[in-house]
């Protein structure tokens, strides 16, 4: 390996590992308590509007935004298997799958990028907040273990998360989605209205409400801080916002950070292991490869902060093998790369709206409508052939007339007269927690940077089906109610890793011999290694999970921060 360099200067308080949306919010949160920080990326820096196609119009941009089925099979034959995803307007922050390749003994889509900011340059935005019908369901049915947690320990962490990040939303009084501190909403069009109104006349436990998204329908700069300014409506949001009107580490958490003068951020960082120190109990700090010199660098820390997504923290924490540890740090439970869990979708239904052809609507707002789960919430919604449930996103937007046989003015003129209202909606599911759904490492296979290859070994399972076979049912169902014509359906199995929101394999639990951390996020085994990314879940829920995740984290630091004032840490 060589030398590895090491000098006063790669000392800190703490280090957090990722830059994304919950190693933004643990950066921000620990810079301005008054840590000296170093924030470790991977991939290489982009700063706030450094967004290449933020601006652009689809005949700006090569092959009418599509990229070529060359380039596909060459740098993404993986990242490419959901149709929409990579295009002209988003590759330059996803991975390449020949420069960052992972191995499946069952198929899961790892959507992922590596750049400053992670994930939270292109992320759906919505955010519902969890109740003690998610954190209880696991203890309540007997299924893996009981989260350690309840919404009350989260609530008003919930409060000073989304004060900050800006959530528009409709307060609806739903047990099953608390009401939270909301912008106005992003209003409901003059279908998604009509729509809600059917709906809630046939089945009045469905709810349509406008989606929760982390949008600023409105901006207050002394509460938004950062780079923020107002939605502009412009529905261009996976690009990165040069305006800062949604939520990112760039436009939110890393300024603030900055401004405290504690951060020190260093992109271009692949962690290779956290170090353990076996006197003291604790870890010692990380071990560092430089991705552009591959030099080899320790940093030390007094609390370290794993925040590099739910795959890339498990893996970093799978490879810090020692004495104690010898398979992976803290995991004397076993549990650790266990229990990977996702969110499942590619079902859902489509119709026509009939009227309202007088009606349009004016820009691109960013969120259509949220349906909140309605299924085993309560002895009179409770199903036997399947456990938990699922939500909906869903949208109404005018169709185009583009007519067959007609060239020229003709065709342009058709073009321009709008079709009537088309409402779809795509149904989210939860999946369980189960032992033999993982991810592992590979230490015979090696990537370009000598780091052992990821492996995943995960599927959906019998309930996952059933629950998929209702979703799709009830969506129809819905969708007739409202008087909506050619109606149709679709229920396309997806894999794990599909719907973007992976989380479990470090699991929080009450029982160090089955989970790897305790209330706080804290590891059982190690006190000074905190993990507050999707790898703590311990169930998914069907809600969209980032909010969760920024909540814990907030909570963590606060601990963290609390303990070494007592001298515990």
């Amino acid at each position: 390996m060589g030398d590895i360099k090491m000098n006063p200067n790669n000392k800190f308080d703490a280090i957090v590992i990722g830059s994304g949306i919950s190693g933004g919010f643990a950066a921000m949160e620990l810079c301005t308590k008054g840590y000296k920080t170093l924030v470790l990326e991977r991939g290489p820096m982009v700063q706030h509007g450094d967004y290449p196609s933020a601006h652009l119009d689809t005949w700006d941009m090569p092959n009418q935004g599509k990229v070529s089925k060359q380039e596909v099979e060459k740098h993404y034959p993986k990242q490419s298997r959901l149709a929409w995803w990579v295009n002209e307007e988003n590759k330059s922050f996803i991975n390449k799958d020949d420069e960052y390749p992972y191995n499946e003994d069952e198929r899961f889509d790892w959507i992922r990028g590596h750049h400053v900011g992670g994930r939270s340059l292109m992320w759906g935005r919505h955010c519902y907040r969890w109740s003690d019908i998610d954190f209880a369901a696991n203890a309540k049915e007997g299924v893996a273990v009981d989260w350690p947690i309840r919404y009350a320990d989260i609530e008003a962490w919930y409060d000073y998360v989304e004060t900050f990040v800006g959530v528009s939303g409709q307060a609806e009084g739903l047990k099953q989605v608390p009401d939270g501190v909301f912008l106005k909403p992003f209003p409901l069009n003059c279908a998604e209205q009509k729509f809600r109104e059917a709906i809630a006349e046939t089945y009045p436990e469905r709810v349509v409400t406008p989606g929760r998204v982390a949008n600023l329908s409105e901006y207050n700069p002394e509460v938004h801080k950062g780079a923020r300014g107002q939605c502009q409506n412009r529905s261009r949001c996976w690009r990165g916002c040069p305006f800062g009107a949604y939520f990112s580490s760039q436009s939110a958490t890393l300024p603030v950070a900055t401004e405290t003068g504690n951060l020190t951020l260093r992109p271009d960082s692949i962690v290779m292991e956290i170090l353990y120190d076996a006197e003291s109990g604790k870890a010692s700090g990380v071990r560092v490869k430089d991705a552009k010199t591959g030099e080899v660098i320790d940093y030390s820390a007094r609390i370290i902060f794993c925040n590099a997504s739910t795959v890339g923290t498990t893996a970093i924490l799978l490879n810090s093998r020692s004495e104690t540890f010898p398979n992976g740090l803290g995991n004397s439970s076993g549990e650790l790369g266990h229990n990977i869990m996702d969110h499942h979708y590619g079902m859902g239904a489509y119709g026509e709206l009939p009227n309202h052809k007088d009606d349009y609507y004016q820009g691109r707002k960013p969120v259509g409508f949220y349906i909140p789960r309605f299924t085993n919430i309560d002895e009179q919604s409770k199903r036997s052939d399947y456990s938990r449930g699922f939500g909906y996103q869903g949208q109404a937007m005018r169709g185009k007339n583009i007519p067959d046989g007609k060239i020229g003015a003709d065709l342009k003129g058709e073009i321009f007269k709008p079709g009537g209202y088309q409402v779809s909606m795509t149904c989210f599911g939860e999946m369980l927690p189960h032992h033999d759904n993982r991810m592992y490492l590979d230490f015979e296979q090696r990537d370009q940077h000598g780091m052992p290859i990821i492996t995943f070994d995960a599927k959906l399972r019998e309930n996952e089906m059933a629950l998929r076979e209702h979703g799709v049912k009830c969506a129809v169902e819905m969708l007739e109610a409202a008087g909506c014509t050619n109606v149709g359906s679709y229920n396309s199995l997806t894999a794990p890793g599909a719907c973007i929101h992976e989380m479990g394999t470090a699991r929080m639990g009450r029982d160090p011999k089955t989970s790897v951390l305790n209330k706080w996020n804290q590891m059982h085994d190690v006190p000074n290694v905190f993990v507050t990314d999707g790898a703590c879940m311990t169930s998914s829920g069907t809600q969209n999970p980032s909010i969760t995740y920024m909540a814990l984290t907030a909570r963590a630091v606060d601990y963290a921060h609390n303990q070494i004032q007592a001298g515990k840490l």
